[in-house]
């Protein structure tokens, strides 16, 4: 198993994280990292191409933090979710720092599940799936 990473930014930073990370990845290229439901298959193209380009996962810790960073911003500016800081137990069950929690209340991973898309690929590890398939949503939320 492994060890929840110090590094890792807390919550109160992780929307600056998102940001930072769209501000790197669209600098050279029109890639449309709008924080849309939509802009996630862009999350996945990109994990794909992580994995194709045969990144191993401490090569790629800082484009998946930030990806992970974006995937949590949509569901907060999509979903009505929050940006939270993990308890202990919550950090050894995610195996992160961070995640967001839902207007219902529910706590989901959304660095774990880039890592999982990375780790796994495959349709079932889709990022845009995952955010339509979420729950906990609030209503009325922009899918």
């Amino acid at each position: 198993m492994r060890t929840v990473d110090e590094r890792m930014p807390c919550a109160r930073e992780m929307r600056r994280c998102a940001a930072s990370f769209v501000t790197r990845a669209t600098a050279r290229s029109r890639l449309p990292l709008d924080y849309s439901v939509a802009s996630l298959r862009i999350v996945d193209f990109l994990i794909d191409g992580l994995r194709k380009g045969g990144a191993d996962r401490e090569r790629a810790r800082e484009p998946l933090l930030g990806l992970g960073a974006y995937v949590g911003e949509v569901l907060v500016r999509r979903a009505g979710a929050v940006w939270v800081d993990f308890d202990a137990d919550q950090c050894a069950y995610f195996d992160q720092r961070v995640g967001v929690r839902m207007p219902d209340g529910r706590v989901w991973n959304p660095l774990g599940k880039v890592h999982n898309r990375f780790d796994l690929g495959g349709p079932d590890e889709s990022l845009q799936t995952f955010y339509l398939t979420l729950h906990g949503r609030a209503r009325g939320a922009v899918a």
